[in-house]
């Protein structure tokens, strides 16, 4: 991060300072792009790296930079940052001026990703050849630095940017994919990893008549030695690493390699220090052993040596890094779905076969594999494990869905209307059985994640039908079913299959014996995917296999659930809806106070429910076809599941034991409640008359009822009681006027405190509180007001009103068991 030493204050430096105080942006940019076209890279060399500080923020976070991830399209500085930034604008050509020249820029080694750390203080020489002769030891003896070259430090920082903790807060009015630092890293991408013609060369040139890399890769090491563990060594050798010899063919794409190892490396190169651990391989950890006896010998060591440097990274990606890392998935697969046939066809052969492959072919056909898988693995299966059971998700989901398609990115897909059932074709096998674990391994997790999820909420649910979907296209299990195979093909049988020699069917060999060979490659293939991944001593599960298919079939179980949850939660909402209609809203529907749902989010209510129970039924049918599961067996379970749902409303309350005051929840109880599955039926259970005040009650009528019928209870409460206890019409016109606490606690299930309080005030009772309602009143006043039209005067309405009412009472006194019954 530090600048070259510098023998004199730069004055063009000191003068941009003060202007970033005093100028707006707009003018700085203008002012910027005049130095960049006249300053000689002399000159231009001290102001580089205060100028990728300013734009990007420091790595500590401390500065924030121009807030590349807040600018919105919708902000007046957003065209002149992205102009600026531009792969040809003027920050990028001020790259290529001081690369020409080939100045070097430092960053302290504490601000690489934690493995790349933990082994250059471990003196190991990292995987990743971006780092490989770049270390050097400092003056003070203190932090270690990387020395990179104008390119590499300015793609450092563009990426570390997107991961460094910033103080700002976030914008909620504005979208992650709609932001500044978004829209560049995608024009970055299609700039350096074009699908269409060739990477543009730099506009400037060194006095060798290019702009080399300062390590570039030789024509041995290729790719083949990416993604792999490399031979470990001893600190003394990463500090002495000779240089090696520039590769002519491979200048064209040198920027293409680092730009994307340097956002791989960045973005993904990030994992827990259980994970750490079992990545390392037996020659690396042999190297170190080797490595920490030499060191304890001398009297002297390097900082950093030793055990004292733990790997301790806190690694929690946010929404907006997952939504970076899905738009470099998507654009690799277009890159190297972009391959010409010829190349691809010829891509079996060995290496040294590529004579007449163009670099940039030769890196589309490894891209994806070699340098994008691992890391990538690694990441989605810490998010998958370490990402909160929320609707966020849906981005980390996205993204490995979007990984494991790469046929939606050819020019086959960009059709108008893709089929939904097209099925996979069949030179996608090979990518599907070199990332077997990509699909099965991360497929398990997920369903370890599904059945802990809130499945009626409609954005979880629909997440469980975009996994099944995608995993029900056609071909697409037989595939993976193929490759799991492969895999578990012994090694025994491997030897006796192998033939001696192969000969080809025109030197005497048969057909059998080439595709024996062929077999054999691609169980050495597969076999070296997963134990690349996952250690010599994994323990493989069968995605497929009988412990597999338990844990689907507890999912569906669940599924099912969690439709029969969401069909009585909307059942409900539609009967509330139905009582607060028009006509129940002029006093035609219910009276109760409180018939709401108290359980009911907005998510789940209304249309999204109804999309839930579409998005879980289209689910279940998908992972029927998946696992090849029996509809029979399947429609026995969910119906054996309804009908135990519905025998009776304790069946659907929460698991809880009975103590002394009543029910108390048990654990299972309180997940069921978490997960949405099962809740109780709350409803008040107080005095009817001191319920709170709602807002369709006016507060001074309420009080004033209040009063009236409380003195009115108290002078004739006892001729009320009376009354209401008679059997004949008379006690049934009182019963449907007077309010009987009796009958209406009979149909609760009443809490004990309940029980103690009503057993003091129980009893027929006048309430006048229906009179205090905006409707009620409203009513009133339309009656009275019609009354008025036809002549009547204010006695003759209420006469009327009262004999109205009289008469509707007789009605409900003499037929109310009839219809109750019907």
């Amino acid at each position: 991060m530090a600048a070259p030493t510098l023998q004199q204050p730069s004055f063009l430096l000191v003068n941009l300072k003060a202007d970033s105080i005093t100028k707006p942006l707009l003018q700085r940019c203008q002012d910027l792009v005049k130095i960049i076209d006249e300053y000689p890279a002399k000159e231009l060399r001290v102001v580089f790296p205060w100028l990728v500080e300013t734009v990007f923020g420091s790595l500590d976070g401390i500065i924030s930079g121009w807030n590349l991830r807040l600018l919105h399209s919708r902000s007046n500085e957003y065209n002149v940052v992205v102009e600026f930034l531009n792969p040809s604008g003027p920050m990028m050509k001020l790259v290529y001026k001081l690369q020409a020249e080939e100045y070097k820029y430092e960053i302290p080694v504490n601000y690489l990703p934690g493995p790349v750390k933990v082994c250059i203080h471990e003196g190991v020489l990292p995987e990743c050849p971006l780092f490989h002769n770049k270390l050097q030891l400092p003056l003070s003896g203190l932090t270690l630095n990387l020395a990179l070259n104008p390119f590499e430090f300015f793609m450092f920082h563009f990426a570390s940017c997107l991961i460094t903790p910033k103080s700002y807060p976030q914008d909620p009015h504005g979208s992650s994919t709609d932001s500044a630092y978004f829209v560049l890293v995608d024009t970055y991408l299609k700039y350096f990893l074009p699908c269409e013609g060739s990477v543009p060369p730099s506009p400037f040139s060194d006095s060798r008549g290019s702009v080399t890399a300062p390590s570039p890769r030789s024509s041995g090491v290729s790719f083949a030695g990416y993604g792999v563990h490399s031979p470990s060594l001893l600190k003394h050798h990463i500090f002495h690493q000779p240089s090696v010899n520039a590769d002519p063919a491979a200048q064209e794409i040198w920027r293409s390699e680092t730009l994307l190892q340097m956002f791989v490396e960045i973005w993904l190169h990030h994992y827990s220090l259980e994970m750490y651990q079992k990545l390392q391989s037996p020659q690396v950890k042999l190297a170190l052993l080797q490595y920490r006896l030499s060191m304890s010998s001398q009297p002297f060591a390097p900082p950093g040596s030793g055990t004292a440097h733990t790997y301790q990274e806190p690694f929690s990606p946010t929404e907006e890094h997952v939504l970076v890392v899905r738009l470099l998935v998507k654009h690799l697969h277009a890159f190297s779905n972009s391959l010409k046939p010829e190349t691809l066809s010829s891509s079996s052969p060995p290496a040294h076969s590529h004579t007449h492959t163009s670099p940039l072919e030769e890196f589309k056909r490894v891209v994806v594999q070699r340098f994008v898988q691992q890391k990538l693995y690694l990441f989605l299966q810490h998010c998958f494990g370490h990402w909160p059971l929320d609707a966020s998700f849906r981005a980390v989901l996205e993204t490995w869905l979007s990984y494991i398609q790469p046929w939606r990115y050819t020019e086959e897909s960009t059709t108008p209307q893709p089929d939904p059932n097209r099925t996979v074709p069949d030179k996608w096998e090979s990518f599907v059985q070199e990332n077997l674990l990509m699909y099965t391994k991360l497929f398990q997790v997920l369903l370890n994640r599904a059945v802990r999820t809130d499945l009626v909420n409609a954005r979880n649910a629909l997440m469980v039908f975009r996994v099944a979907k995608v995993f029900a296209q056609p071909n697409l299990a037989e595939m993976i079913q193929k490759g799991e195979q492969l895999f578990l093909e012994p090694e025994h049988v491997l030897h006796q299959r192998q033939p001696r020699g192969y000969l080809t069917p025109s030197q005497g060999g048969s057909f059998l014996s080439s595709r024996q060979r062929v077999v054999t490659d691609m169980v050495f293939r597969v076999k070296g995917h997963v134990y690349a991944l996952e250690g010599q001593d994994c323990q493989y599960k069968q995605m497929f296999g009988c412990e597999l298919r338990g844990a689907v079939m507890k999912l569906i179980q669940i599924i099912a659930q969690a439709r029969q949850t969401a069909k009585r939660i909307s059942d409900h909402s539609s009967e509330v809806s139905a009582n607060n209609s028009f006509l129940s809203w002029f006093g035609m529907g219910t009276s109760e106070l409180n018939n709401t749902f108290s359980g009911a989010e907005p998510e789940e209510s209304g249309e999204c429910l109804k999309k839930t129970h579409e998005f879980l039924d289209r689910a279940l049918e998908n992972l029927c076809q998946i696992f090849k599961l029996n509809q029979g067996q399947l429609a026995q379970l969910i119906s054996n599941l309804s009908s135990s749902q519905d025998d009776g409303n304790n069946k659907q309350l929460p698991d809880c034991i009975q103590g002394e005051n009543g029910p108390i929840l048990t654990d299972l109880g309180r997940k069921q409640i978490i997960s949405g599955l099962r809740r109780f039926d709350i409803q008040y259970q107080g005095d009817p008359e001191l319920q709170p005040i709602r807002s369709y009650e006016n507060a001074l009528l309420v009080r004033m009822f209040y009063r009236i019928s409380s003195l009115l209870n108290e002078r004739f409460g006892g001729h009320m009681n009376a009354l209401c206890s008679r059997p004949d019409l008379l006690g049934r016109l009182g019963r449907h006027y007077l309010s009987d606490l009796d009958s209406s606690a009979r149909k609760l299930k009443l809490s004990p405190t309940w029980r103690r309080s009503s057993e003091r005030s129980r009893g027929a009772r006048l309430s006048l509180r229906p009179l205090a309602s905006y409707r009620t009143l409203l009513l009133l006043l339309l009656l009275y007001g019609l009354g008025a039209a036809l002549s009547l005067g204010p006695v003759s309405s209420t006469l009327l009103l009262l004999t109205g009412g009289l008469l509707y009472g007789l009605l409900v006194a003499l037929c109310g068991d009839k219809l109750k019954a019907h």
